[in-house]
């Protein structure tokens, strides 16, 4: 009976620590990281709702925090959308900019897809699913990079040179050229 008890503790251990392994450290995840969605721009209204509610879906599986454009958030991300048709293959193409919380691009992720689709107004919930997964999946891996490099709250902040003044500079030129 001890021995089967035995046995039994052994499997907890390592069926724990096997699951363990599975998981990936917590800086991995873009998760924590409010990213607001702002502007889907070269859609139609419906093509645009049904682009967002696709992207909501997909950040939530991908555990990305999107909140509302009228939100706090660290990161900004502006869609754009575009068709071409070439050798009778309709393509979409996305441009995602994300902007950091001063308003600066932090980065441009794009891409193109072939659709079964004559225009943009004419994009069905697969193709708009397909588009908002490969978008996230972009975005979710920007965002787990960003939050890998983010320095600890333990860590010590980083000092920097006091710069001086220019007049000083200047007068300890003239005084150099002498």
């Amino acid at each position: 009976m001890a021995g089967i008890k035995l046995a039994g503790r052994l499997a907890a251990i390592g069926l724990t620590a096997a699951l363990g392994a599975c998981q990936t450290s917590f800086n991995a995840s873009p998760e924590g990281i409010p990213v607001a969605l702002e502007s889907i721009d070269g859609a139609p209204d419906p093509i645009r709702t049904a682009l967002a509610d696709e992207l909501a879906t997909a950040a939530t599986d991908r555990k990305v925090d999107l909140v509302g454009a009228s939100a706090a958030a660290r990161y900004r991300v502006r869609g754009y959308l575009s068709t071409s048709t070439e050798d009778g293959e309709t393509k979409v193409a996305y441009v995602w900019d994300v902007f950091d919380s001063q308003k600066r691009r932090a980065k441009r992720l794009e891409g193109s897809s072939p659709v079964p689709a004559a225009s943009i107004s004419t994009l069905d919930k697969q193709a708009l699913a397909k588009l908002a997964q490969a978008s996230m999946d972009e975005i979710a891996d920007f965002l787990s990079a960003a939050k890998s490099e983010l320095p600890a709250a333990s860590e010590a902040p980083i000092q920097t040179a006091k710069a001086q003044p220019v007049e000083t500079f200047e007068e300890e030129n003239q005084v150099a050229m002498q």
